[in-house]
């Protein structure tokens, strides 16, 4: 079979691998593979690669992406998006736009970044959601890593609901990077809804719909 490298728009409520598995019966092939995931309830570009053009996803996975992010403010939850639990509802005072702008400066250029306990991270050998699920999440020392943040636009904020794009490097959580601003400013915040537009050159301009 020809390789192929194919652009889809995933839509929300299945996972990455639910679009991998749908191609699959397009195509007629089990050699389909993708560079990079999206979460459930995640949308936008991913890119997946058909026969031979698997080999190929490699050198993609660590490209940077761009995203559009919407967060509420006031609140964290045990997922750090709006899939989780709340979990905490600090008594605060409402940051105005000016504070918001002023967070996301200290961010610009990158910082040291905590994975969140749901996340496919492994610590000895088991991935971190696995851990929390079976309640032995409070027992691990989460893994951080320096990351790159090179840009983060403010789009638009009327509280509790905040906007933002932001181009990051490869194996940035944007969960956690509302989490953090959400943290900076001292309210809490978790990530409501999430969108990849780019990843390198590939747009989602150029994307299919799934099938």
């Amino acid at each position: 079979m020809e390789g192929r490298i194919l652009l889809i728009d995933k839509p929300a409520g299945i996972t990455s691998h639910d679009v991998v598995d749908r191609i699959r019966r397009v195509y007629g092939t089990h050699a389909v593979g993708h560079a990079g995931t999206l979460d459930p309830f995640a949308t936008g570009l991913l890119i997946l690669g058909i026969g031979p053009a698997t080999k190929a996803l490699t050198a993609l996975v660590g490209l940077d992406k761009e995203y559009m992010a919407t967060a509420c403010l006031g609140a964290t939850t045990n997922t750090d998006d709006i899939e989780g639990i709340i979990v905490s509802t600090p008594n605060i005072t409402i940051p105005s736009r000016q504070d918001v702008e002023k967070a996301f400066i200290k961010f610009q250029g990158g910082y040291e970044q905590t994975a969140p306990i749901y996340s496919a991270k492994k610590i000895g050998g088991k991935k971190l959601y696995e851990l929390a699920r079976a309640g032995l999440g409070d027992t691990v020392i989460l893994p951080k890593k320096l990351v790159k943040i090179y840009e983060l636009e403010l789009i638009s904020y009327d509280w509790p609901i905040l906007v933002f794009r932001t181009r990051v490097s490869s194996g940035t959580y944007i969960r956690s990077l509302a989490r953090d601003i959400g943290a900076t400013l001292k309210c809490g915040a978790y990530l409501t809804a999430l969108r990849r537009t780019k990843i390198g050159s590939y747009d989602i301009k150029d994307a299919e719909k799934c099938p």
